[in-house]
C-alpha cells in the first residue's frame, strides 16, 4: 500500500479494497510468488491482469460510493471487478473470452462476490439492459469511445477509458447532461486492445 501511496493513490476506499482483495487468486500458479509485484501478468486470451497501480488509478478515477451501480467492460481476470465489489459497488461485468467469462465467474462465485454479475458479451455495446450506470470502467485500450457507453452513463455519471493506439491516455467523461459531456485527460498507460465481437473457446 505504501507504494500506491507513494505513487500518488490517496483515496483511502481503493487502498482498503486492494489490500482486502487477494491479487493471488486472479493468477496462473506460476506467477503466484510474484501476485503482490506492481506489474501486469499473462492471464491467457493474450490478455492481462493490470499491475495493482494501474487498477487504483483507475478505480480512484471512477469515484466509487457504496451501493453504486458501475459496469465494467472487460472482466479479464475478474481482479477489478473484486476491488470494486470490495467497495460496495454493484458490479456488471463484460468478457468478450469465453473461456476468462467462465473462469472469472466461477472464482468470483467461489469467493463469495455476490455484488458481481458477470456477462458473456461485446464489450463495445456496453449492457444497456441494466443501464443507467453511475460508472464505467474500460480495462482496454479504445482507439475511440464507443458512443453506447457514454449513452448508459446516469446524469452525474463517469466513465473512465484508456483511448489510444500504441499509447493510450486515460480519459474520464462526467455526463453532465442527456446531450452534454465534460472530457478530462489524465496519463499515458498501455492497454491490450480494445475489440469488437466475441470469442468463444474451442470445444
Amino acid at each position: 500500500m505504501d507504494a500506491l501511496r507513494q505513487r500518488g493513490i490517496l483515496d483511502e476506499a481503493v487502498l482498503n479494497a486492494i489490500n482486502a482483495v487477494p491479487r493471488h487468486f486472479f493468477l496462473d500458479k506460476a506467477f503466484e510468488e510474484h501476485a503482490y509485484a506492481d506489474k501486469p501478468f499473462p492471464i491467457g486470451n493474450e490478455q492481462t491482469i493490470s499491475q495493482p497501480y494501474t487498477v487504483a488509478y483507475m478505480t480512484a478515477l471512477l469515484e466509487v460510493h457504496k451501493g453504486d451501480r458501475i459496469l465494467e467492460i472487460g472482466t479479464g481476470s475478474g481482479y477489478q471487478a473484486a476491488i470494486l465489489a470490495a467497495m460496495g459497488a454493484r458490479v456488471f461485468t463484460v468478457e468478450r473470452y469465453e473461456a476468462l467469462y467462465l473462469q472469472a465467474k466461477e472464482l468470483l462465485s467461489l469467493m463469495g462476490m455476490s455484488g458481481v454479475r458477470c456477462f458473456f458479451r461485446d464489450g463495445t455495446k456496453g449492457l444497456p439492459e441494466y443501464a443507467p450506470y453511475n460508472g464505467i470502467i474500460v480495462t482496454a485500450g479504445a482507439p475511440v469511445v464507443p458512443e453506447p457507453l457514454k449513452q448508459q452513463l446516469a446524469i452525474g455519471g463517469l466513465l473512465v477509458i484508456p483511448v489510444g493506439e500504441e499509447v493510450q491516455y486515460m480519459y474520464r467523461y462526467t455526463r453532465l447532461s442527456e446531450m452534454e459531456f465534460k472530457e478530462e485527460m489524465f496519463d499515458a498507460f498501455r492497454f491490450v486492445p480494445f475489440l469488437e465481437g466475441v470469442r468463444k473457446s474451442d470445444k
